[in-house]
């Protein structure tokens, strides 16, 4: 089913962008807005998913066709869960043109835009997670989850791409540093479990923003977990 994007809820671009929604004043949150526009007008998201039966091992989760997901923290947020479904998703190439044309021009809206793409694919997840679910009548799921966050390692991004056919289906590569292009764009695994399993939330332990995170820094919380 094709994703669309008619908005973004820009308390969350703030707070990609390092600011507390309640500190915006009236010209950051116009052009947060201006920038949203301009951003929901570029992207062309595109998406693929792949089901696949998991199995715990010492090393990790080994996914049904021989390739392991290494690492502690992904085996224990997938226990319980007997498959996964890996998917990757894309907001296009015309997204990271518009960023680096504003880039050559104004930085500030440059960044602007930048976090509102990073709203952007985050909502595009948030939408393809709850059509997968969908699929799976009955069952229960840990959130999503993506390389680089945790013990989980960045190196897995080519592996999953070619699982997902997704530099021909959807044009999406990864680039011999592990970084995804088009740049606004996700690799996620998603646990189903066919019984109840512990809830879990997303904590700063494993966040890839963490050493950097002004939130952290000041003593707060980004809100977003």
């Amino acid at each position: 089913m094709p994703i669309t994007i008619t908005r973004l809820n820009a308390g969350e671009v703030l707070r990609y962008m390092g600011c507390p929604p309640e500190k915006a004043d009236a010209s950051l949150l116009a052009q947060v807005e201006s920038c949203a526009r301009e951003l929901l007008e570029a992207v062309r998201p595109r998406w693929s998913y792949r089901v696949a039966k998991i199995a715990p091992e010492e090393g990790g989760v080994r996914l049904e066709g021989g390739l392991l997901l290494p690492g502690a923290d992904l085996k224990a947020h997938l226990a319980g869960c007997g498959r996964a479904v890996l998917f990757c998703a894309t907001l296009g190439a015309e997204t990271d043109g518009l960023i680096r044309r504003a880039e050559r021009l104004d930085m500030g809206r440059a960044l602007a835009l930048d976090c509102c793409a990073s709203a952007a694919v985050e909502e595009v997840c948030d939408q393809i997670e709850e059509e997968l679910q969908g699929k799976f009548p009955g069952c229960f799921f840990p959130f999503r989850y993506s390389p680089g966050y945790g013990d989980l390692p960045l190196e897995l991004q080519g592996p999953l791409l070619e699982l997902l056919d997704a530099p021909r289906r959807v044009g999406l590569c990864a680039s011999a540093n592990h970084i995804l292009t088009p740049r606004k764009s996700v690799t996620a695994i998603l646990g189903v479990a066919d019984g109840e399993i512990e809830r879990k939330n997303r904590s700063c332990l494993g966040c890839p923003a963490r050493d950097g995170c002004q939130y952290r820094k000041a003593g707060g919380h980004c809100g977003i977990s």
